[in-house]
C-alpha cells in the first residue's frame, strides 16, 4: 500500500529530528558545552541588530571599492607585474591610484616589500623626519613594536633618536581619551610630526574615532600649520564612513594582511596621505632617486586587488565577530572594550581576565578552534619588536594575519586578550563555544 502524504511528513520530520539530535550531541563533545552554546546563541541574538546595521554597511564600502577599480579602468592585464627593476609598472601604478581612491587619499604605495605594518609605519617616520625634527605622539606610548623604532626600547639599531629625531609623547587622561588641553601646551613647542595611533594595540583604553582624529588634526593645523599628522591606520580601514586621510590626516600607513588584504593578500603593507610625503616614504623604502618608481609585484597583483574587493565583506564579518566576542564575555562578568553596542573605530576586541591562568586557556580553546594548526598547543613565548612575552592563537591560513580570526594577549597585567578579524561569524561563534567551556570546566568564570 503506498505510503501516505501524512506519513511521509512524519517521517521526514523524524528524520530530521533524529539528526539535528546526533548535531547537538556531536557539537556538545567537540564544540562545547550545551550552556556554553547557549551563551552563545543568546549574544548571537542580542547583537542581531549590529549585525544587519554592519551588513547594511558594507554596501557602501563596496560601492568606493567599485568604483575606484571602475575608474582605473582595472582589467586582467593589470594581474601581472614586471621583473627586475620593474620600472614603468603599469600594474603597480594602476594599485596605487586605486588604493588611493578607496582610502580618499592624494597618493598612495602598494608594496609587497613591506613586511608588516610596523614596518610601513618606520618607513614613513625614517623618510619624512630629519635630524633635529620632534616627534609627538598624541596617545601615550605607542604600540610596543614601534618602542625599538622610536629608540625608548634598546639601542644600536639604528633607532630614530640615534638618528637625532626628538621624541615626546602626551599621556593619555584617565578616561583614556588624547589630553587635548595638554595638545595644546605640548605644541608651544616647534614639532615636525604628531603620531595618532588609532586603534588601542595593547592598551586599556578606547580606539580612536576618525571624527576625533578630525578634531585633532583640525587643532594641530590650527596651532602649526605645517606639522605632519601621521595616522596608524592599523585595523581601522573601512569601519567607519571615511578614512582619516578624508578628514585633515597628512599621512597614514597599515598592513595588507589586516583589513584591506580581505585575508588574501600574502603580505605587505601601504602607506597613503599627500604624494610629497608617500614619496618621502617610497625613498627610504627603496633609495632616494628610485622612490616609488621601482618594486615588482611578483605576480602577486590579482591577489592584492581581489583583497581590495573582499575587504569591505571581510570587516564587516570582523566586525560583527569583535561585537559577538564582547556581548559573550561581558554576559559572564569579565570587562570588555568596546562594551557592546558602543561605536567601533577598529576591529579590535578587548577582553581583560585580571589573570594569566584565564588568559592562556581562552587562546588555547581559540587555537584548537582554527583551520591550521588546531593540534598546537599556544604557550607565551617572546615574539620580534614586543617588550614582554605573548601567548596567541593564530592558526590563520597566512602568518600573523588578523584579518583572520586570531586573538593575543601579552603576559603582563592586567592580563587582556585582545581578538580580530574572522571570516565568517560561524566561526567564532564555535570558537567562542569552546572557550567558554574551558572556562567553566577550569572554575575560572567569575
Amino acid at each position: 500500500m503506498a505510503e501516505s502524504p501524512k506519513t511521509r511528513a512524519s517521517s521526514r520530520f523524524l528524520i530530521y529530528t533524529g539528526v539535528r539530535f546526533i548535531i547537538i550531541q556531536l557539537m556538545s563533545t567537540y564544540w562545547g558545552s550545551a550552556w556554553a552554546q547557549n551563551q552563545v546563541d543568546s549574544a548571537v541574538n542580542t547583537i542581531l541588530p549590529f549585525s544587519q546595521f554592519r551588513t547594511a554597511v558594507v554596501k557602501g564600502h563596496m560601492a568606493r571599492v567599485l568604483d575606484s577599480f571602475a575608474a582605473e579602468h582595472l582589467g586582467p592585464q593589470h594581474f601581472a607585474s614586471v621583473s627586475g627593476y620593474a620600472h614603468n609598472d603599469q600594474s603597480r601604478e594602476v594599485l596605487d591610484r586605486i588604493l588611493a581612491r578607496i582610502l580618499e587619499s592624494e597618493s598612495a604605495t602598494v608594496r609587497l616589500q613591506f613586511v608588516s605594518g610596523t614596518h610601513a609605519i618606520a618607513t614613513a617616520l625614517y623618510g619624512v623626519l630629519r635630524p633635529g625634527d620632534r616627534l609627538l605622539a598624541l596617545a601615550g606610548r605607542p604600540y610596543d613594536t614601534l618602542e625599538a623604532v622610536i629608540g625608548i626600547r634598546g639601542s644600536g639599531q639604528g633607532s630614530l633618536m640615534e638618528f637625532g629625531i626628538i621624541y615626546d609623547e602626551l599621556p593619555l587622561t584617565n578616561s583614556g581619551r588624547v589630553n587635548e588641553i595638554r595638545l595644546q601646551e605640548a605644541l608651544i613647542e616647534p614639532t615636525r610630526m604628531v603620531l595618532i595611533q588609532r586603534s588601542c594595540g595593547y592598551t586599556w583604553r578606547p580606539s580612536i574615532s576618525v571624527s576625533e582624529i578630525a578634531q585633532l588634526c583640525y587643532k594641530i593645523h590650527s596651532l602649526q600649520p605645517d606639522c605632519i599628522c601621521f595616522v596608524d591606520n592599523c585595523y581601522g580601514e573601512l569601519v567607519e564612513q571615511y578614512e582619516p586621510s578624508k578628514v585633515g590626516a597628512d599621512l597614514i600607513a597599515g598592513s595588507l594582511i589586516k583589513n584591506l588584504g580581505g585575508t588574501i593578500a600574502p603580505t605587505g603593507g601601504y602607506v597613503a596621505g599627500r604624494s610629497d610625503l608617500v614619496e618621502q616614504a617610497c625613498c627610504r623604502l627603496t633609495s632616494p632617486g628610485i622612490g616609488r618608481n621601482g618594486g615588482t609585484g611578483f605576480d602577486l597583483y590579482r591577489l592584492l586587488i581581489q583583497g581590495l574587493f573582499l575587504a569591505p565583506q571581510m570587516v564587516g564579518e570582523a566586525l560583527i565577530g569583535a561585537e559577538l566576542v564582547a556581548s559573550v564575555f561581558d554576559s559572564v562578568g569579565y570587562p570588555v572594550k568596546p562594551l557592546p553596542g558602543e561605536n567601533r573605530s577598529d576591529i579590535i576586541q578587548a577582553v581583560c581576565f585580571g589573570l594569566p591562568d584565564p588568559l592562556k586557556v581562552v587562546c588555547r580553546a581559540f587555537q584548537a578552534s582554527s583551520p591550521v594548526g588546531a593540534y598546537l598547543d599556544p604557550v607565551p613565548a617572546f615574539m620580534p619588536g614586543y617588550s614582554s612575552e605573548l601567548i596567541m592563537a593564530g592558526g590563520s591560513f597566512i602568518d600573523g594575519s588578523t584579518s583572520e580570526f586570531s586573538a593575543d594577549g601579552p603576559l603582563k597585567q592586567p592580563y587582556s586578550l585582545y581578538s580580530q578579524g574572522g571570516t565568517h561569524r560561524s566561526h567564532q561563534q564555535l570558537a567562542l563555544s569552546r572557550a567558554l567551556t574551558a572556562l567553566e570546566q577550569g572554575g575560572w568564570l567569575p
